[in-house]
């Protein structure tokens, strides 16, 4: 057998989600010996990790791994999209390999036939990373908690992609976030399709941690993690009574005073068609109760327009929402149906292309307004924000209430600082996004 070190090249797509399955692909190819490259050129196989969220994304994994044939040839693909490989081989017969998404073994597998491991790799010597092979920078990183979501939004095929709801062992999530604070992580993105429900599968086992007894449960999950010393960020949480719990922790600084909170609308007539749980007319008046507890709370959150059978009432109801609600940051869609989601059979009006488009752009410059608003009310104050990167004009940073690639930046003029930095700013200028900050 030849003594070149085998090579992978890889591409991953879509949601945080997916790159914590890329990192265990990674982390588990490089145990076995396997390099990771960064062009098409230097590998002997690449893997895709696709998305198959929505259309748009279907036809960036399509382009990607019609890309990665022509510039290699040899491809691997995983991910969401893998779930329906005849699209993929309908378009892409020559693919080595497909395989869904969590399917670390498959992939590791297909790599192996295409080019087996080193026989020679002795991972007593070839040492990886405590923390794994990681694609974020390295002082923050995403904790995935459980895989999979037991709630039947119509317009989303996720638990068909990803299954029910499973959630992983409270210490064996606490014993890798500990890994990635010894290995230098600053931030930890707790991450899931379904945060508020994690341990609902398990009837919140008691788990052991450090020898210390734990719930499987988000409260006792995040007093855990809140112990570490570093920032904590929770994603994907619906508002379930139980978020109630962990405002509190965000008022003491134990975890960062931010929620993710995918609202989708506020009309009650289309969140009934979309099916969406939890959600009714008493979130305004929690929203307020929050931030009575916990004045610099930040809500970041995304919505649908144009969903079938949405009337100018209904998205008039969801503007006045937001006029109320005041939310920070704020993503919007237009409703693009997904083969096989339940809202295709719902019987109800599509919206015109162009309306969805009118309302879009309503929408954003509606919630613009609200969110520079928030911004400009921050000019004066000092606050700690982490350093994502430095080049010869300055230092972008990240404050408590931006979370990385989604939200905004905090721009400082000193070079004198470095990735990975946490650094106390004033706040001296903001627009409808970002924040400048001097050192203080």
């Amino acid at each position: 057998m030849s003594t070149a070190t085998p090579k992978v090249g890889f591409v991953s797509l879509g949601c945080p989600k997916a790159t914590v399955d890329s990192e265990r692909i990674l982390t588990q190819l490089r145990m076995e010996g396997y390099e990771i490259v960064p062009t098409y050129q230097d590998a002997d196989v690449v893997v895709v990790n696709t998305c198959g969220f929505i259309d748009s994304a279907k036809a960036e994994s399509l382009d990607a791994i019609g890309e990665a044939l022509a510039e290699n040839g040899k491809v691997i693909v995983t991910g969401c999209m893998g779930v329906a490989e005849d699209s993929i081989r309908d378009v892409h017969p020559s693919v080595l390999a497909v395989t869904g998404p969590q399917q670390y073994e498959q992939v590791v597998n297909a790599v192996h036939e295409v080019i087996p491991p080193k026989t020679e790799h002795n991972p007593l010597i070839d040492l990886v990373p405590p923390q794994g092979i990681k694609l974020t920078p390295r002082h923050y990183a995403y904790l995935k908690i459980s895989e999979g979501c037991n709630h039947t939004c119509s317009f989303c095929i996720i638990p068909s992609m990803r299954g029910k709801l499973v959630s992983r062992p409270v210490g064996d999530v606490l014993s890798e976030a500990e890994r990635l604070v010894k290995a230098g992580v600053k931030e930890l993105l707790v991450i899931s399709q379904d945060t508020s429900a994690y341990g609902v599968d398990l009837k919140y086992k008691l788990d052991f941690w450090n020898g210390q007894p734990v719930k499987t449960r988000m409260l006792e999950l995040c007093e855990a993690l809140s112990s570490m010393g570093v920032w904590v960020r929770l994603h994907y949480v619906y508002p379930y009574p139980n978020v109630d719990d962990v405002i509190p922790l965000m008022a003491a600084g134990k975890l960062l005073p931010y929620l993710d909170i995918p609202f989708q609308h506020a009309s009650p007539k289309v969140l009934k068609s979309m099916k969406r749980p939890a959600f009714e007319d008493k979130t305004l008046a929690r929203i307020k109760k929050w931030r009575e507890i916990c004045p610099e709370l930040t809500i970041r959150s995304t919505f649908i327009v144009g969903f079938p059978g949405e009337t100018e009432e209904d998205f008039q109801y969801l503007l006045d929402w937001l006029s109320e609600a005041q939310l920070d940051r704020v993503g919007c869609f237009q409703y693009s149906p997904v083969e096989g989601a339940p809202a295709n059979d719902l019987g109800l009006e599509p919206v015109p292309d162009d309306v969805k488009q009118e309302r879009w752009e309503r929408f954003m410059a509606h919630q613009q307004a609200i969110s520079s608003a928030r911004l400009q009310a921050k000019i004066g104050l000092e606050m700690d924000v982490l350093v994502d990167e430095v080049d010869g004009e300055g230092a972008v940073a990240r404050s408590w209430a931006d979370a990385p690639e989604i939200d905004g930046s905090v721009f400082i003029d000193s070079p004198n600082v470095k990735p990975g930095d946490k650094v106390r700013v004033r706040i001296v200028d903001a627009d409808e996004y970002d924040m400048w900050g001097e050192l203080v």
